[in-house]
């Protein structure tokens, strides 16, 4: 099964370790030109800033590059690819920018506070997960439309759009292998009045909150 993770959006978060102030950006790409994209537009908008590091990751084709931008050699950029790298996170620019506050930090000083600004960017950012999802249409009667709701959850369903008119027609997405127990289970506890139907598959992204609340 095709699985990975990504950026949900673009994020922006901003720290002060011993009056250097650190901006880190987190940005969702699919390609090296646009990854170049966003590194440049960041240069462009802090020009006065002593530093402006960078990573970026990508998963097809897997291409990895970082940039020190003059801080000591191996303090910035790769500290910052290393934080998606343990979490598994791909299609993905970071920006960390530094205004010097006149404090040297030392080497450790520095890859723990680049570190911290790939972190809380990705954290604001928040992650998605890519998967192949099943589409699966259900109607019901109102009375058992609360049920079934609870049995889309109960099997990592994720309600995607709802109909209301004589009956409940619920669309919903399963996660590829998902499909036949929760068939089976509404069979069940409908007693045969909910027949799920699937009309077809898509590689989609949802944010991992909605896939844990789903």
């Amino acid at each position: 099964m095709t699985e990975y993770y990504i950026p949900t959006g673009h994020s922006e978060t901003e720290f002060t370790e011993k009056r250097s102030r650190f901006l880190g950006q987190v940005w969702r790409v699919e390609t090296e030109e646009e990854a170049r994209a966003r590194i440049d537009e960041t240069k462009k908008r802090f020009h006065d800033a002593r530093h402006n590091c960078w990573c970026y990751l990508l998963r097809d084709p897997a291409v990895e590059r970082y940039s020190d931008d003059g801080e000591p050699q191996g303090t910035a950029g790769q500290p910052m690819l290393e934080v998606f790298r343990r979490v598994g996170i791909t299609n993905v620019c970071c920006v960390a920018t530094r205004y010097f506050g006149g404090v040297l930090l030392g080497t450790g000083g520095l890859t723990r506070a680049y570190s911290r600004s790939a972190k809380e960017a990705l954290h604001a950012a928040g992650i998605s997960v890519v998967r192949r999802w099943v589409e699966v249409e259900l109607t019901c009667p109102y009375r058992l439309y609360e049920r079934v709701k609870l049995e889309v959850e109960e099997a990592d369903g994720l309600p995607v759009e709802t109909d209301y008119a004589a009956d409940v027609t619920l669309h919903a997405l399963f996660p590829e292998g998902k499909v036949k127990d929760f068939t089976d289970r509404i069979a069940e506890v409908t007693a045969g009045e909910s027949a799920p139907v699937v009309i077809g598959e898509t590689l989609r992204d949802i944010p991992l909150q909605e896939c844990f609340n789903g």
